[in-house]
């Protein structure tokens, strides 16, 4: 006996069903077109600029040594994490360091996982408790003097929090280069950005994002936290003058590097994806 089918019958969807419906709908749309974006604009792959086994490719500069000079040890690889260490330090003593990658960028975005750990050198300033920074559009370091404490650079500062006060991080610092944001160049030596306070040892993913002479985005664990554009160099600054070319004041790519400026601080991956440009 042939069975007898029944008729479907298409029960209408509530005005609830239909908001779930479309909600779902936004959302796998947004995120579609997210992943185009970022697809669109990606030259290739994520590039892994550390290694997790040694300082392969990069370049050490402390202020009053020699290029790779890698006084003290400050800057070492342990147990698959680029550290920047004092231990073999009696005093700071000024030897604000950074060590640089061996290429320049222009177009990118560079992530970064760090935290701050252990206590501050004697000597370090006062400033400089949980202070560290990526150094991007940099001077070269050869270009340095020996007793130069900072490269040219647009500075993305990473700050750790004290245990009580608010200190946000990805803030912008201009040693020798000036950025304009909301249309107006910006002066000011240090600027803050929006992002929370990052209190004790836990590791933070800093992002940013760097369009040349144009855009450049800080983001903090996922956050956009601080927008602007024209990094430019600084024509009273006596380290920026000796690097203008031809008077032409904005910067369009440069180095890459990580501070050392007196309390230890412990990277776990620098890894960069070319933009198109």
């Amino acid at each position: 006996m042939a069975k007898r089918r029944l008729p479907i019958r298409h029960l209408p969807l509530s005005m609830i069903q239909w908001r779930s419906l479309l909600l779902a709908l936004c959302i796998v749309l947004t995120c579609t077109h997210c992943a185009v974006g970022l697809n669109s604009r990606s030259n290739g792959r994520w590039i892994s600029l550390f290694n997790g086994k040694d300082l392969e490719g990069w370049k050490v500069k402390i202020t009053g040594h020699e290029l790779n000079d890698n006084y003290g040890n400050t800057f070492r690889v342990e147990n698959g994490i680029l550290k920047v260490s004092y231990d073999q330090y009696y005093t700071f003593d000024g030897k604000f360091g950074h060590i640089f990658y061996k290429d320049k960028f222009s177009h990118y975005i560079l992530r970064v996982e760090y935290r701050f750990v252990g206590d501050q050198i004697s000597g370090g300033p006062e400033w400089a408790f949980r202070n560290s920074g990526i150094m991007i559009h940099g001077q070269l370091p050869e270009s340095m003097t020996k007793d130069q404490n900072f490269p040219v650079s647009i500075e993305v500062q990473l700050l750790g929090g004290n245990g009580v006060d608010e200190r946000s991080t990805c803030n912008l610092c201009t040693p020798g280069t000036h950025i304009v944001m909301d249309g107006k160049l910006v002066t000011r030596h240090c600027n803050n950005s929006r992002s929370k306070t990052y209190h004790g040892d836990q590791w933070v993913t800093a992002e940013v994002e760097v369009h040349g002479n144009s855009t450049i985005r800080h983001i903090v664990n996922g956050e956009i936290v601080l927008e602007y554009e024209q990094p430019q160099l600084d024509e009273n600054d006596p380290d920026a003058q000796k690097i203008i070319e031809n008077g032409d004041k904005m910067l369009h790519e440069g180095s890459i590097s990580l501070q050392s400026e007196s309390h230890p601080v412990e990277f776990r991956k620098v890894e960069l994806l070319p933009l198109k440009e």
